[in-house]
C-alpha cells in the first residue's frame, strides 16, 4: 500500500529513501557539467525496484526527484548575486534559493506523479505480467514529460542525459523526437528492475525455487532483453548516423558568428553599450571582409528598440559592408518590446523579425499578470514585461526560410519541428552568462538534440559562450571557449529533408499507451475469466 506521507519513516524507510536520492543524484550526473551519460541507462532501476515493494512509497519519488534535479538545475544559482542590478545581497540569495528550490520541486513533482502511477500498476489486482509493467511505466513516464514541456517550466528531459556524447542514440531522435530517446531509457531501466523483483521475490516463491541460479533463469528473460534492446537501440541510431549528410554546392552559405563577451554586469551600464557597440562593430567588419553572406549575433547583443538601430554605429557599417546581420534587439509591437532577432539586408532594410516565444517566467514576463503584476513589482526588483512572440512562425530572410530560436525556446522542440517543415537552416541566440557553468553546456546539448532531430545544420551565437556550429549528425563542427571574444566564419548547409519526427511529430507517446492500456485491460479480462 501506498504509506502517506505523514506516517513515521522507519530507518529502513530512510535507508531507502537515501538510495533512491543516490541513484537521483546519479542521473543528475548524466548532465552537464559532469556528462557521465551511461548512468542513465541503470539509475532509474533503484526507485523502480523500491516502487514495487510492498512499503513503496511516494516519498522514494520525491527523493529521486530532488536528487536528480536539484544537481541537474543547479546552474540556475549563478543567477546570484545580482548586486549589478542594484539587487541587495540577502535578497539576492533569496530569489536564487527560492529559484533552485521551486524548480528542482517542479521537476520532483514529474517523478511522484510518475511513481503514484506505477504503484497503482504494481498494486492492481491482475496482477500484471512485468513486460507490461515495463511498457505501462515506460508509457507513463513519456506521456507526463509531453505534458510538462506544454508548460512554462521545462528543461531537463531524461533524453536529454544523452547529449552531446551518445550520437548512436541521439539520432533515435528523428523518429519520434526526444520521447524515443527518454523511452529507451525507461524502458532498459524498467528490465533491469523487473529482473532484480524476479530474484527478490517474496517466501512463497523462495520456496518454489531455492537455488539462486534457478532465480536467474527467471530473471534472465528480462536482464537479455535489456541487454539486446541496448544493442538494437545503439545499432539503429548508428545506422542513422552513419548516412552521408547533403552538402550541395547551391545551398552551401558562409556564416558568420560574433561572441560578443559583454558580461550582464556592465552591459546595462553605459560603459556596456559602449563596449556592445565596439565589440561587435569590429567583429562585423572582421566577418564581412572575410565574404560571409550574413552574420549572426546573440540574444539581446544591442539593447536598442527596433526603431533605434538605425542611430548606431553597428548600422552604418551594414550599410557600408551591405552583409546580412542576423540582430539581437528589441522588436516593437505598439507601446510594448519582444526579445527578438532582427533580420537587416544589406540595405539597411528589416526585412524580418522573430520574436521569442517561450519567455522566462518572472525573468521576462510576469505569470497571471492580471492578477499579481503589481504584487511581483512589488517584491520583485526583475524586469519582467516582454511580449511573447508566436508558435513556431515561418520566418523568411534573404537566404531563404529559417528556423530561429531565442535562448529557453531552446528546450521546446516542437517550436523547431513546426518550423523545421518550411526552414533550412536552425539558428539560435542566447545570453547564459547569468547562470553557472553548467547551463550553457546543457543549452548546447538541447541545441544539438534539434539538430539531430530535424536534420538540419545549425548555428549558435552566445554572449559568453558556448557559440557554436553543429552538423545535422549532432556533431559540433566548432565551439568557442567560455568568456572570450570570438569572431568565426563556417560554410553550412541549407536543407529541406523531413525526418519523420518532423512530418509526424511525437507519435510514439499515444502509441504506447494504446498498447499498454490493451494489454492492461486484456490482462483484466484473463483475470476476470479466471475468477469465473
Amino acid at each position: 500500500m501506498l504509506l502517506p506521507f505523514r506516517d513515521r519513516i522507519n530507518q529502513s524507510q530512510l535507508f531507502k529513501i537515501g538510495i533512491v536520492l543516490g541513484s537521483g543524484v546519479l542521473m543528475g550526473m548524466t548532465f552537464a557539467p559532469v556528462e557521465a551519460w551511461y548512468l542513465a541507462w541503470v539509475a532509474i532501476a533503484p526507485l523502480w525496484y523500491l516502487l514495487c515493494q510492498r512499503d513503496g512509497s511516494l516519498v522514494y519519488g520525491l527523493g529521486w526527484g530532488v536528487g536528480c534535479y536539484g544537481l541537474a538545475l543547479s546552474w540556475i544559482f549563478g543567477i546570484h548575486p545580482m548586486t549589478w542590478m542594484g539587487v541587495p545581497y540577502l535578497a539576492s540569495l533569496g530569489i536564487a534559493t527560492f529559484c533552485l528550490t521551486f524548480i528542482t520541486l517542479w521537476g520532483a513533482s514529474l517523478v511522484t506523479l510518475w511513481s503514484l502511477g506505477l504503484r497503482f500498476i504494481y498494486t492492481s489486482k491482475q496482477q500484471l505480467n512485468p513486460f507490461v509493467r515495463v511498457i505501462l511505466g515506460t508509457s507513463l513516464w513519456c506521456g507526463l514529460e509531453e505534458l510538462y514541456s506544454l508548460t512554462d517550466l521545462w528543461w531537463s528531459p531524461i533524453a536529454m542525459t544523452q547529449s552531446p556524447h551518445n550520437l548512436a542514440i541521439l539520432h533515435l531522435g528523428q523518429l519520434s523526437g526526444p520521447t524515443t530517446i527518454t523511452g529507451a531509457i525507461v524502458f532498459i531501466n524498467g528490465l533491469i528492475a523487473e529482473g532484480c523483483l524476479i530474484i527478490n521475490r517474496d517466501s512463497h516463491a523462495e520456496r518454489l525455487c531455492q537455488r539462486s541460479n534457478r532465480k536467474l533463469r527467471l530473471a534472465w528473460p528480462y536482464f537479455g532483453t535489456a541487454i539486446a534492446s541496448i544493442i538494437i537501440f545503439h545499432s539503429f541510431g548508428s545506422n542513422l548516423a552513419a548516412r552521408p549528410l547533403l552538402q550541395q554546392a547551391e545551398s552551401a552559405i558562409k556564416i558568420g558568428i560574433i561572441q560578443g563577451n559583454v558580461g550582464n554586469e556592465v552591459r546595462h551600464y553605459r560603459s556596456g553599450y559602449d563596449l556592445a557597440m565596439e565589440n561587435y562593430t569590429k567583429g562585423y567588419i572582421d566577418l564581412a571582409e572575410q565574404g560571409v553572406a550574413a552574420v549572426v549575433t546573440p540574444e539581446t547583443a544591442f539593447p536598442y528598440r527596433e526603431s533605434q538601430i538605425q542611430n548606431t554605429p553597428f548600422y552604418r557599417t551594414i550599410l557600408d559592408k551591405k552583409v546580412i546581420a542576423f540582430l539581437g534587439g528589441f522588436g516593437e509591437v505598439g507601446n510594448k518590446i519582444t526579445n527578438s532577432i532582427l533580420t537587416i539586408d544589406g540595405a539597411g532594410q528589416i526585412v524580418s523579425r522573430y520574436d521569442k516565444w517561450k519567455l522566462v517566467p518572472l525573468g521576462e514576463y510576469i505569470p497571471f499578470e492580471q492578477y499579481l503584476g503589481k504584487l511581483i513589482d512589488t517584491i520583485s526588483p526583475l524586469e519582467a514585461h516582454l511580449l511573447a512572440g508566436k508558435f513556431a512562425p515561418i520566418v523568411n530572410t534573404p537566404l531563404g526560410n529559417f528556423i530561429f530560436g531565442i535562448c529557453y525556446d531552446s528546450a521546446y522542440p516542437e517550436h523547431f519541428r513546426r518550423q523545421a517543415q518550411t526552414g533550412e537552416l536552425i539558428i539560435t541566440a542566447s545570453n547564459d552568462a547569468h547562470y553557472g557553468a553548467g547551463m550553457p553546456a546543457q543549452h548546447h546539448a538541447l541545441d544539438l538534440m534539434r539538430a539531430i532531430e530535424t536534420d538540419r545544420w545549425t548555428v549558435r551565437a552566445s554572449n559568453t559562450g558556448y557559440s557554436a556550429v553543429i552538423d545535422p549528425h549532432g556533431r559540433t563542427q566548432w565551439i568557442s571557449k567560455l568568456n572570450e571574444f570570438a569572431a568565426h566564419t563556417h560554410r553550412v548547409y541549407r536543407q529541406n529533408t523531413q525526418t519523420l519526427y518532423v512530418r509526424y511529430g511525437n507519435w510514439l507517446t499515444p502509441l504506447l499507451f494504446a498498447i499498454g492500456s490493451i494489454l492492461f485491460f486484456k490482462s483484466t479480462s484473463s483475470a476476470k475469466s479466471s475468477n469465473s
